[in-house]
């Protein structure tokens, strides 16, 4: 962990903002990822206690100024069974990244138990040469084309999504909810692939389209907008760093005049690429430029996403250990 803390400045950032001016600082390579231990092993209790440090855990804040921005807790249950949290501030992280942490927390630790040095090659670029770059990238005609493309794509949107709900919409956001789970099994899979191939879409715009048809049937409007998480890491020298890099699009799709399926495929997949042409531009200055009514009681340009994730998710591979996810957790254990 303290070679994974050293290897990537992203992990070691911290925001400070002296005379009001934020900036990007960089913690020392020789910090060290702050990890606590805590032994549950003499408890009667354990999986009480153990909850209770989940809890704790995800309710202690960090302090951005300060950092460090990731930390560790490893919480021994017996002689045999340990749980290990990781928490991370999105400030430094996206989900792409928990893939490259788990792989090469995986390669060092096989490295390390083999007692072998650092098997991990440099990195050519770190997280600081990116957003230099994309300020240096994303600016004069290229940023105004960009600019251009959204103004227009979101001009005169509907503010909001009338979804038919059970309650009122509250004042403030509160973001607390809950999860229903649905299964698309495998015959709908394979004719969803089927239908994809022959209108020539990816299967997430068929998804998307499927999706925006039900917000449609349900909300009785036929002009909406579908935020989606896009992994934004569109170069080759950016795809081992750890950092957030994921960028939100903000998808308009048209449903009027009683599309057919192939019309409606045909509309979804030109507004998906036209999007991904364009998904340089942050989603924040999207909003800037777009100017839609602001409220507190939801969020601006949508109300509703689609994160497509095609990718497993993260497995340790550690000799001399058994490691899985724990349930309920999002933390990798």
């Amino acid at each position: 962990l303290d070679r994974l803390f050293a290897r990537h400045e992203a992990l070691r950032s911290v925001f400070v903002a002296p005379q009001a001016k934020p900036r990007v600082e960089i913690l020392p390579p020789d910090a060290g990822l702050p990890v606590s231990e805590h032994d549950l092993r003499q408890r009667a209790d354990t999986e009480a206690a153990l909850s209770d440090l989940c809890h704790e855990e995800e309710r202690t804040p960090f302090d951005l100024a300060r950092g460090p921005l990731i930390r560790g807790r490893l919480v021994r249950m017996s002689d045999e069974e340990h749980v290990f949290l990781l928490t991370q501030h999105h400030i430094i992280s996206d989900g792409w990244s928990m893939g490259v942490l788990v792989r090469e927390l995986g390669s060092l630790y096989r490295a390390f138990v083999a007692g072998q040095d650092d098997p991990l090659p440099p990195l050519a670029v770190q997280y600081p040469d990116y957003a230099a770059w994309q300020r240096q990238w994303l600016s004069g005609e290229r940023l105004q084309k960009q600019a251009q493309y959204w103004r227009e794509a979101l001009s005169g949107v509907p503010s909001m999504l009338a979804l038919p709900t059970d309650r009122a919409r509250p004042a403030q956001q509160s973001f607390a909810g809950a999860s229903v789970p649905v299964v698309i099994d495998v015959d709908l899979t394979r004719d969803l692939k089927r239908r994809s191939r022959q209108h020539g879409t990816t299967l997430f715009m068929t998804v998307l389209a499927a999706w925006a048809a039900v917000l449609s049937r349900l909300s009785g409007q036929n002009d909406l907008v579908i935020g989606v998480p896009s992994a934004n890491r569109g170069r080759r020298e950016i795809e081992e760093l750890i950092g957030f890099f994921v960028n939100t699009l903000a998808l308009r799709v048209d449903l009027s005049g009683e599309p057919s399926v192939s019309e409606l495929l045909e509309r979804t997949r030109r507004t998906t690429l036209a999007a991904q042409e364009h998904q340089d531009l942050p989603f924040e200055q999207v909003v800037e430029i777009v100017r839609p009514p602001r409220a507190l009681d939801h969020t601006p340009l949508f109300q509703v996403m689609l994160a497509w994730e095609n990718h497993a998710g993260p497995s340790f591979d550690l000799p001399g250990l058994s490691v899985e996810a724990a349930d309920g957790l999002d933390q990798v254990k």
